[in-house]
């Protein structure tokens, strides 16, 4: 344990995507005392680019190679402070990993125990699995994964944190995770600093809430902030600390002299972050986020406690990626007047010079008009349309379309113009969530030469826990002459990619406000607000204690990130998107915000 006080864990993440600040792992060991540092690197975006790095250049690649540079950075004084590194770098190679790093730390002159965890892998067991029964449904578009027709690429069932426990427990310094739960990494070092058992579910679902918290790095300290004009400076935004104690309990902080802002609204932004239903499940705990509470103890300190837990759910998740034929696309400027019937010149001429649209077998077409009347500046007279084929067949959709493209660019309207008009298309990786069976997981944990086995909790004889909501009783909504004002100047919002559905949160910052918002804000308003979502099913889902609405949005992104065409590919706008349209709200409400 390191030199912060024994009577907390400080648990620091250092980066919440792959390509995230490579300084901030030196940044987060040399500000302040932790004990724990952290790296989420894994979404399913991340997993598709780990295998194609693989196929590109074998060996030891399928691992988050920047990972490395920051460890080389940090190993030293990590070793001095007793800081323990945990991370999911490992991605699709946790072993490549451990022995990189230890002969990196053999040339440092460095002692280190590495340990890694596996297990995560399923693809070289999908025949057998499926045989047994396990169908692989996809959990947002249904359908069993033997009739997609697709070929698996890589299928990764989502550990828990039972490995990180064990591989700390066995003197490891630096824990390398495959594909883990993105919390696993918090939850882990918790139970192994507090020797939670598996029936601990408040303390460990607490773990779990402060795991979701820091996970996404900046964004708990005012990245992607809504109400971004209350951050002090966005210069050298601090990354997330959380301080968790013995019951679960946590403090949300960071390091001083930092940028960003660590408040309520930050928190809340992140609680409600890539969400659907309030109970967050996770392998090892399901977490009720609509029973937990949460208040500012000081400045950039905000404690979260009372998150009540239950046991797991019998499955686990599986991530997996597969090959859905090749895409092409195009993106061209129509400018001025007429635009429509430019958009319609084009692509009659486009498709009857490939042979026509029918030979597809997907084509999406998307005419965006940011054109303004009379416009003062050439750009804000311009709209765009975006053209993308999709074909088993990657000769329909390779250079020959772009090249058809090209031809037409004294042939067709006028202004022609366009950007990314060219290239040879390429494959599209579709992902496929599914759900296994925890009967068929096992996380191998390996250190010291020796393979540990450590079984998910739904294979142990633990008694079921439930937990009830209990109902809040609202205030009454504010009166006054109505106004009209941007959804936004009252409620932040905070959305992104569940896979191939997205989320939408909404939270007020007074009772008043979740009292207006939770009768306003029904799944038919949001529709009418965003008519683009108007085909789209949606669940709504109310947690009162955050002041806030969770709205999932089934299929809006396709077959996931690396998919679709959608300009915000994981729905990280929407929110801003909500917030800018205008609704008729109570004066007296609006007041209340200075308006």
């Amino acid at each position: 344990m390191s030199e912060a006080s024994a009577e907390v864990l400080r648990v620091a993440n250092c980066s919440g995507f792959y390509g995230d600040k490579l300084s901030a792992a030196r940044e987060m060991v040399e500000g302040g005392p932790i004990d724990v540092l952290t790296g989420d690197y894994l979404a399913e975006l991340t997993m598709a680019i780990l295998y194609n790095q693989q196929q590109k250049r074998g060996g030891n690649a399928g691992y988050v190679g920047t990972f490395l540079k920051q460890v080389k950075e940090v190993i030293t004084p990590c070793m001095e402070k007793g800081i323990k590194i945990v991370s999911n770098a490992g991605g699709l190679n946790p072993a490549g990993m451990a022995e990189d790093l230890e002969a990196m730390f053999a040339e440092l002159g460095v002692s280190a125990k590495v340990a890694y965890i596996d297990g995560d892998d399923l693809a070289p067991r999908l025949e057998d699995l499926q045989n047994a029964g396990e169908a692989f449904v996809n959990l947002d578009r249904g359908g069993a994964l033997s009739d997609s027709g697709h070929k698996v690429l890589t299928a990764n069932a989502y550990l828990g944190a039972w490995g990180i426990k064990e591989a700390l427990a066995r003197g490891a310094d630096i824990v390398i995770c495959p594909r883990v739960t993105d919390a696993a990494v918090v939850i882990g070092p918790a139970a192994w600093k507090f020797n939670w058992q598996r029936s601990d579910f408040d303390s460990l679902a607490g773990a779990l809430t402060a795991g979701h918290i820091i996970e996404c790095g900046c964004q708990a300290c005012g990245g992607n902030y809504s109400f971004f004009q209350e951050v002090p400076s966005f210069r050298n935004v601090g990354y997330p600390i959380a301080e968790i104690e013995a019951d679960g309990s946590f403090t949300i902080t960071k390091h001083p002299g930092t940028g960003g802002l660590v408040s309520v609204g930050t928190v809340t932004a992140q609680l409600l972050y890539e969400i659907s239903t309030p109970a967050y499940l996770n392998p090892d705990v399901i977490a009720h986020f609509d029973s937990l509470s949460i208040e500012q103890t000081g400045d950039d300190r905000v404690r979260v406690s009372g998150v009540r837990g239950s046991n797991p759910p019998p499955t686990h998740k599986v991530c997996i990626n597969t090959s859905a034929g090749f895409k092409n696309g195009t993106e061209i400027l129509l400018t001025g007047l007429d635009i429509e019937e430019k958009a319609e010149v084009f692509m009659d001429t486009l498709f009857a010079s490939v042979g026509g649209r029918e030979q597809f077998d997907k084509v999406e077409t998307q005419l965006i008009r940011t054109d303004k009347a009379d416009a003062r500046q050439n750009e804000e007279a311009q709209a765009s349309l975006r053209i993308h084929v999709h074909s088993t067949d990657p000769n329909l959709v390779g250079r020959l379309f772009s090249v058809k493209i090209v031809e037409l660019a004294l042939a067709n309207y006028p202004g022609f113009s366009g950007r990314g008009m060219t290239g040879a298309g390429g494959p599209v990786i579709a992902y496929w969530p599914a759900l296994v069976d925890s009967k068929h997981i096992v996380e191998r944990v390996h250190c010291d030469s020796e393979v540990v086995d450590v079984l998910p909790t739904q294979q142990l004889d633990i008694d079921e826990i439930y937990y009830q909501q209990t109902p809040l009783t609202l205030p009454a909504i504010p009166g006054g002459s109505a106004r009209q004002i941007p959804l936004g100047r009252l409620f932040g919002t905070r959305s992104g990619d569940k896979g191939g559905c997205a989320n939408v949160g909404v939270w007020g910052k007074t009772d008043t406000a979740y009292a207006f918002l939770q009768q306003f804000l029904t799944v038919e308003r949001l529709q009418a607000l965003l008519p683009d979502l108007a085909t789209f099913e949606i669940d709504r889902y109310e947690l009162p204690n955050l002041k806030a609405l969770n709205f999932y949005i089934h299929g809006i992104l396709g077959e996931g990130v690396s998919a679709n065409n959608r300009l915000d590919g994981q729905a990280k706008s929407l929110g801003e998107y909500l917030r800018s349209r205008t609704v008729e709200v109570p004066g007296d409400l609006a007041r209340e915000v200075g308006l």
